[in-house]
């Protein structure tokens, strides 16, 4: 199982040929800026006999008073500031128009009934829908209902094997804590085995006695944010009984794991439990539930690369592996000696990365070519069936279904693709359009091409450019730049309401694949990782002059955007390169990586980031990038948007909240620097649609004025 961390990624651009000059509010004075007081503390820590000052450790304690006033006071001159840009209404109520179209999931299906998400155009969270034949949909289940300001949502459904009971999940305000509700499937009735306090984590049911799930033991009160999530533990819970008598299977004392996932094969026969420390590489093991007290037995027992079992014919098990195979190969092995020595390539390793799924008894296998998709159908037998006609140039995802099914559905999409779910035929390998959504935008007024330049150690990286036909290479065009490079997390083609925003206004909107990411698998991923880090850095930076050199745009009308990894990307690009760029949004950025480790789950991102503990030479090299760490004081920094959450179980919100304190008191120049507590900012999950548009205005009018232009409505 790949445990990478998928990150919510928050997608910008940029503007110009029908923006002009605004007039500047003679209320609004941003040479004047009055931030809050942060005070200031002599504290200290000694790094293999370094001394590091943290003045601000004091922003760590996300629930004090003090840090609430704070802010609170922050957030007063935010709004204060974005308030008297004339035209944040008018992107709001553009976006608005945009967003305001029927959107719809992929179908599923569970038991007797079919089920898809649907959100008719502005409500707040997607609503859960069901058909039986060809009846009329029936609303099912609608999360706008469960709290009065919709920030509760459907975290996770998982239905078992015959759809006659469902285990559905609770997040609220975004959190990654979640409640795990059980009912009757058909009828809606509760069964009253509500499970509390459950994070990253799936239900895996095993027939319809009970289900397997993981979590943590609870911080204590009042630091459920900031408290650490060291080990998890794999349950079973039996319906009926109380959750404390739940019985422990995997983790704990005897297995400590930071990550356990769990899934039960689609015949029931095999419990498969995912074990990691870290974000890549991961344990296997099986167990025989068909055999009453059978071992867990190991299939993979070390950590160095990242597995997972798709299928399972009998005894038969096909698995997905990146060892000996950086870019990863499907396997077959019998149950009884399940170990890597026994292994046959059922469909071997490639140039391009693959990410198998199953369905209607195929093998799918998905690649990324270049960070677009390529998708093959396979037997059971390794043998090649169909070549998957996509499109166009971009995503494809899906592909996935029970055995016994002989149609699935995928969605495609790209930078100028709406998302359009497909209908596909197994035995003729045909697709056919199932649903298209009714967006206001026309593909054939937009451009979106892919080109390779060359990085500051001479590596060729991809970038993906996106623009309005008949654009003038004359330097003037706003170009936000958004970028990751980190987890093996790739970034492919994706539509965005919100960047369409911002292209009709004449926008270009680059997406480079820095290495860090798993566009071309690990060794890509890997070039990007602990004392090659800054290889991302150096990446982003150099997409960033290829848009100049090739007047594209220009340091005045260029942004920079990224989210957790990515925040990080942007702290450490404006820190070392501040000249380059004009406006900046680092959103709920790991941006202390001296101390990043000791928050939440934080400790589990070290294969990529390493740790200021690990050794002198790991500590000197984390503390010279730090985003915290490098702002010097007297640089003219970029206009800078922080972005972070109360609700943010991930990456606490003391990094933006330090980096933000130092960047206002080292800012030598008049460009604000806002930080901004947004709704559902992390990465839990149903951000309401109402929030999304006032944030996402929020951020399109800080860009806008910041650049001397203007919207044209």
């Amino acid at each position: 199982m790949n445990r990478s961390i998928k990150h919510s990624l928050v997608i910008l651009v940029t503007l110009f040929p029908i923006f002009v000059q605004a007039q500047k509010s003679n209320t609004l004075q941003k040479s004047g800026m009055m931030y809050p007081e942060t005070k200031k503390e002599n504290i200290q820590d000694n790094y293999f006999g370094t001394v590091i000052q943290d003045p601000y450790r004091w922003l760590e304690d996300d629930r004090s008073e003090k840090t609430k006033a704070w802010v609170e006071a922050q957030n007063k001159v935010t709004q204060n500031y974005l308030s008297q840009i004339p035209f944040r209404g008018a992107i709001k109520e553009r976006l608005k128009q945009l967003m305001n179209y029927e959107k719809y999931s992929q179908p599923f299906k569970e038991g007797e009934y079919t089920y898809f998400y649907k959100n008719t155009g502005l409500q707040n969270q997607s609503v859960l829908y069901r058909q039986k034949n060809g009846d009329e949909p029936e609303v099912y289940l609608d999360p706008n209902t469960f709290s009065k300001d919709a920030t509760t949502s459907l975290a996770n459904l998982n239905f078992s094997k015959d759809g006659s009971l469902l285990a559905y999940q609770l997040s609220k305000g975004g959190s990654d804590w979640t409640d795990a509700v059980v009912m009757k499937a058909v009828d809606k009735t509760m069964i009253g085995d509500t499970l509390k306090d459950i994070k990253f984590s799936g239900i895996a049911w095993h027939g319809n006695k009970g289900f397997y799930y993981s979590t943590y033991d609870k911080p204590t009160e009042g630091s459920q944010l900031s408290g650490l999530t060291q080990y998890h533990k794999l349950y079973y819970h039996q319906l009926g009984t109380s959750q404390k008598d739940d019985q422990l299977i995997f983790g704990g004392d005897k297995t400590p794991r930071r990550y356990i996932g769990a899934g039960v094969t689609e015949d029931e026969r095999y419990l498969i439990i995912s074990a990691a420390n870290s974000t890549s590489g991961n344990e296997l093991y099986i167990k025989d539930l068909s055999v009453p007290g059978s071992p867990i037995l190991p299939v993979v027992s070390n950590f160095e690369r990242d597995h997972d079992m798709i299928d399972n014919v009998g005894s038969k098990l096909y698995i997905y592996t990146r060892l000996d195979a950086p870019n990863g190969r499907v396997v077959t092995v019998d149950a009884a000696n399940p170990g890597p020595e026994n292994w046959k390539d059922l469909i071997p390793e490639t140039q391009n990365v693959l990410s198998p799924s199953t369905g209607g008894g195929k093998i799918f296998a998905k690649y990324i070519k270049d960070a677009v998709s390529m998708v093959l159908q396979y037997d059971r037998n390794g043998k090649l069936e169909h070549e998957i006609e996509l499109p166009g140039i971009g995503t494809a995802s899906g592909f996935s279904s029970k055995e016994h099914e002989k149609e699935l559905f995928y969605i495609f999409t790209s930078y100028v693709y709406p998302t359009t779910i497909f209908k596909y035929s197994l035995l003729t390998g045909k697709s056919e359009v199932y649903k298209k959504p009714g967006v206001d935008f026309d593909p054939a007024k937009y451009e979106s091409k892919q080109i390779f330049y060359s990085s500051k150690d001479g590596t060729k990286v991809p970038m993906i450019i996106t623009y309005k036909k008949g654009l003038q290479l004359n330097g003037k065009n706003p170009t936000l730049l958004y970028g990751y490079g980190g987890f093996s997390v790739s970034l492919t083609p994706a539509f965005s309401t919100s960047v369409v925003a911002l292209l009709e206004q004449g926008a270009v909107y680059a997406v480079p694949n820095l290495r860090g990411g798993g566009e071309y698998g690990e060794k890509w991923h890997v070039a990007g990782t602990k004392l090659q880090k800054q290889n991302v850095f150096d990446d982003f930076i150099a997409a960033a002059e290829y848009l100049i050199a090739q007047k594209y745009t220009s340091k005045d009308y260029l942004a920079i955007m990224g989210g957790s990894n990515g925040g990080l990307l942007v702290g450490a690009t404006m820190a070392q390169r501040p000249e380059l760029v004009k406006v900046a949004f680092p959103a709920v950025g790991v941006l202390d990586m001296l101390r990043y480790h000791k928050f939440t789950s934080g400790a589990g991102w070290a294969f990529d980031y390493g740790t200021s503990e690990d050794s002198k030479e790991m500590f000197q090299y984390l503390h010279k990038y730090s985003p915290l760490h490098a702002l010097k004081p007297g640089v003219k920094y970029p206009a800078t948007m922080v972005t972070t959450a109360d609700h943010d179980d991930r990456v606490v919100p003391a990094h933006s909240f330090k980096f933000a304190a130092k960047l206002q008191e080292s800012q030598g120049g008049p460009a604000p620097v806002l930080i901004s507590i947004q709704t559902n900012a992390g990465h839990g999950a149903g951000k309401p649609t109402d929030k999304a548009i006032e944030e996402t205005a929020d951020k399109w009018a800080f860009l806008f004025y910041n650049m001397g232009l203007n919207y044209k409505q």
